[in-house]
C-alpha cells in the first residue's frame, strides 16, 4: 500500500472524478487549456506576492514618515 500524498488529497477534495480519472492513467484531452490555466495560476500567484510586497513596504514608510513628522513636531515644541 502507497502513502497518499497531500497533492492527491489536494486533486481529490478538488475534483473526485478528475483524481479518479488520474490514478486510472488517463490522459485528459483539454491539455492546451489546462497549461493557459497553470500559466494563468502562476501568474496570478506572482501578482498577488508582488501587492502584498508593496502593501508591506507602504505600511513601513507611512511608519517612517509618521515617525519623522512625530520627531520633527516634537522638536519644534522644544524649542
Amino acid at each position: 500500500m502507497q502513502p497518499v500524498r497531500a497533492s492527491e488529497i489536494s486533486s481529490y477534495l478538488y475534483c473526485g472524478r478528475a483524481w479518479w480519472y488520474q490514478q486510472q492513467g488517463e490522459i485528459p484531452g483539454n491539455k492546451h487549456q489546462l497549461n493557459l490555466g497553470n500559466q494563468y495560476h502562476q501568474t496570478h500567484g506572482r501578482d498577488v506576492l508582488l501587492v502584498r510586497a508593496l502593501r508591506a513596504a507602504a505600511w513601513i514608510l507611512l511608519l517612517a514618515a509618521l515617525v519623522i513628522l512625530a520627531a520633527a513636531l516634537t522638536s519644534k515644541w522644544l524649542d
